[in-house]
């Protein structure tokens, strides 16, 4: 169960989830659950796992909807430790008394583990070599997608997670909504204007959530320009279209590919810490 819990989390998270975790960590006397029990969470509270079930279980639950909705500004960064004493008469500052008579102690480690970006890089020539060698120093995922297969392949991309090379139509098509939210951005990087705009169309006509993934193009004012009117004659809302950030990048002055790729990273921690202190 451990490890079926854990794998649930590890996919939930590569979804853009974060994820709340309870974990029995010692146990004495008459408990539900063991040491090594685990139940996970998300915010929605679609749940997998168990701790022993129960008025423990009920109590815990309600603990980690308080972790995951606090986890961008927790005094402790990593989660909390509780113990609880299963008798209705438990007293104790140090301890959760629960309505129970089994008379045993509980101690169980509350964590989250919080979402990392997940960026597809679409064009994978200096700058996207950049942008993923960038996003290994931060612990980032990426994926890679280019027309041209010898610009996405892992060996020019050993650490991605999925590179794909095809049509940029035959792409689109493979995706929807749902399945293009396991990225946090996707980043329209591409050497031919053309399949870029072919592309951001695809896209603002298949992504549903404003929120995620985020749409970013490098590029100048008036590059910009040209893919707003093309998205418009495309009948895409307005409101999609300014959805797209265009050109991409904190102002930092940034001219070779390793400064655009700096710039561009920064600026997608900022968002992220946005994204983090208006949820908490």
């Amino acid at each position: 169960m451990t490890r079926a819990v854990i794998a649930w989390a590890l996919k939930k998270s590569g979804q853009g989830h974060s994820v709340a975790i309870a974990t029995i960590i010692q146990s004495k006397g008459s408990v539900p659950g063991k040491p090594g029990a685990k139940l996970a969470l998300i915010e929605s509270g679609e749940k997998f796992g168990t701790i022993g079930g129960a008025g423990l279980e009920l109590k815990v639950e309600k603990m980690l909807h308080e972790v995951i909705s606090q986890s961008g500004n927790m005094p402790s960064k990593g989660g909390r430790i509780e113990r609880f004493l299963l008798h209705k008469d438990g007293k104790g500052k140090e301890v959760t008394p629960l309505d129970s008579l089994c008379g045993g102690q509980v101690t169980i480690a509350l964590e989250v583990l919080d979402s990392v970006p997940h960026i597809l890089i679409v064009g994978g020539g200096h700058v996207g070599k950049s942008i993923s060698l960038v996003s290994d120093t931060l612990g980032w995922s990426h994926s890679v997608f280019d027309i041209r297969s010898e610009y996405s392949n892992h060996n020019r991309f050993p650490s991605a997670e999925d590179t794909y090379s095809s049509t940029v139509q035959d792409f689109i098509n493979s995706e929807d909504s749902h399945s293009l939210s396991r990225f946090s951005d996707i980043l329209l990087l591409g050497h031919d204007w053309s399949a870029d705009q072919e592309m951001l169309i695809g896209l603002l006509s298949k992504i549903e959530n404003p929120l995620r993934p985020r749409l970013g193009a490098i590029g100048s004012k008036a590059k910009w320009s040209a893919f707003r009117v093309a998205a418009q004659s495309a009948n895409i809302p307005q409101s999609n279209i300014d959805m797209v950030r265009c050109p991409i990048g904190l102002l930092i002055g940034a001219h070779s590919p390793e400064e655009i790729a700096i710039a561009v990273c920064a600026e997608i921690i900022s968002m992220e810490k946005q994204n983090i202190n208006s949820e908490g």
